[in-house]
């Protein structure tokens, strides 16, 4: 099964829809993008991008609320925090690595840092 994500005006993913392969396929049985955009378009109407679970195409999977960003070709997860920077993979960096010592760690915006999950007792 393919999957296609609808896109609103700015990029930002409103859906994301399954398309029988074969409905995407050519003449040859090649699986085409532009095939199963049109497809979209065709019946439902709107601005498309093909997406995949195991992100062979676009990085990440297509959800609600992602945004493509065309310039990397790629579907972007919601920023998580304000401080944190997307990096040349697309994905989300915070400021401050966190640390690599085993313990488990939040992160604290207000304090831009990682913070040690102690487990109640």
């Amino acid at each position: 099964m393919a999957h296609f994500a609808e896109l609103d005006t700015n990029n930002v993913v409103l859906r994301v829809i399954v398309v029988n392969n074969a409905i995407t396929a050519d003449a040859y049985g090649a699986e085409k993008e532009e095939i199963g955009v049109a497809f979209c378009e065709r019946f439902i109407g709107g601005t498309w991008k093909q997406t995949s679970y195991n992100g062979n195409i676009r990085k990440h999977y297509a959800g609600i609320g992602y945004t493509y960003d065309a310039g990397r070709d790629a579907f972007i997860t919601p920023q998580p925090y304000p401080s944190w920077a997307l990096d040349a993979d697309a994905d989300w960096q915070a400021p401050v690595p966190m640390p690599d010592d085993g313990k488990a760690y939040r992160w604290d915006e207000p304090t831009i840092s990682w913070v040690e999950v102690v487990p109640a007792t």
